[in-house]
């Protein structure tokens, strides 16, 4: 395909004469491309050199097959052109903007990447273990349990002696704001921690219930056991399990606890009122009432496949999920304007890349060290 063609294609996205197919691949396109080349290190030749190809590929994925979600409202096309055409990077820019520091000291400062495997394990006896900054193997013994790193990163905990006081022996995980972790209890049951979280558990589970603690956000994949169910107790409510994938949203700043099922069945528990839940459905505590409905389960686990993703929610919502993942405080200065925001954005970019996108959609703000403040 010629430069004519994408200009052409550009041209008619920016002014909203485009099909759903093509709005989707070059907002897709965008979103990757500035990921794979936001590298101060990349030159203007190199980028002038893949144009083409880069080009020939925009117009030769338009198929029926795309039908990634991505930010539904920005008009993001002019910078799109300036990247492919200008042959320079769009976070590059030296573009004047009085709401952003354009200061090439301030923008350095303020490059905050995204979050990734970051944890700490605690000990039954209070050590601490910083998971991130110990090489692979084993880590500790606990009432015959080895816990080991494997070499993709997760803690594992194998079997050992068989040990009546083993089931008063807790570990926990805690991911901070910037982390995640991922993990597979001694039952086989596979845990993913998003950021700013913890799981608490028994390093075997002996009991006649297998019990963990949560708070914050998780994704389990729980091992089928029919004589002993998996409890998770999280943020007033019990989620009983025998075997089954879910995710437990459970932050103490959301307005709600919400739990949702992709496989198996499910039930919640909470003030004496209890819920089955099937796939496809949530259940959501708010002030104390916990209500059943079907939802959209690609914005449930967004987070565990690397995304973040927003459903007509506010400027509010979305920047709690920023500042978990980059680990930012948030502030508001004066009137911030009502809207809400839909679609998906990859969280593996940088949070000044991310902003600058939503600064198309007139969100106005400013970094300051490691605050973010959105301005009206």
């Amino acid at each position: 395909m010629s430069k004519k063609d994408a200009t052409d294609l550009l041209n008619r996205y920016r002014n909203g004469d485009v099909t759903e197919d093509e709005k989707a691949l070059v907002e897709s396109w965008y979103l990757n491309y500035t990921q794979k080349t936001a590298n101060p290190q990349i030159s203007d030749l190199e980028l002038e050199v893949n144009q083409h190809k880069i080009l020939d590929h925009v117009m030769a994925e338009i198929e029926p097959k795309h039908k990634i979600k991505y930010w539904r409202y920005i008009s993001i096309a002019a910078a799109v052109l300036i990247v492919i055409f200008a042959g320079t990077l769009l976070l590059k820019e030296n573009r004047p903007n009085t709401d952003v520091s354009t200061s090439a000291t301030k923008q350095q400062n303020n490059n905050l990447p995204p979050g990734g495997n970051r944890a700490t394990l605690i000990l039954s006896n209070g050590t601490l273990i910083n998971l991130s900054g110990i090489k692979n193997g084993t880590l500790a013994s606990e009432k015959g349990t080895v816990i080991n790193k494997n070499a993709d990163g997760r803690i594992t905990y194998a079997h050992g002696k068989s040990n009546a006081t083993s089931a008063n022996a807790f570990n926990t995980v805690l991911t901070p704001r910037g982390g995640q972790y991922q993990l597979v209890l001694s039952d086989g049951t596979k845990v993913w921690l998003n950021s700013a979280s913890s799981l608490k558990y028994p390093v075997n589970f002996t009991a006649a219930k297998r019990e963990v603690e949560l708070s914050g956000e998780a994704y389990f994949e729980v091992a089928h056991n029919q004589h002993k169910p998996f409890l998770v107790i999280s943020n007033g409510q019990t989620v009983q399990v025998l075997g089954t994938h879910f995710n437990i949203n459970a932050y103490q700043d959301e307005q709600a606890t919400k739990t949702t099922l992709l496989q198996g069945s499910v039930k919640v528990l909470t003030n004496g009122v209890s819920s089955k839940i099937k796939p496809g459905e949530q259940a959501m505590l708010k002030n104390g009432k916990l209500i059943v409905s079907e939802v959209d389960l690609d914005e449930a686990i967004a987070w565990k496949k690397g995304f973040f993703y927003f459903k007509d929610d506010n400027i509010k919502t979305v920047m709690r999920q920023l500042s978990r993942w980059y680990d930012v405080e948030i502030k508001y200065e004066g009137q911030i304007p009502e809207r809400e925001f839909s679609g998906q954005m990859n969280k593996n970019i940088d949070a000044s890349q991310l902003m600058h996108i939503l600064s198309i959609e007139k969100i106005h703000y400013r970094l300051e060290n490691r605050t973010i403040v959105i301005t009206p």
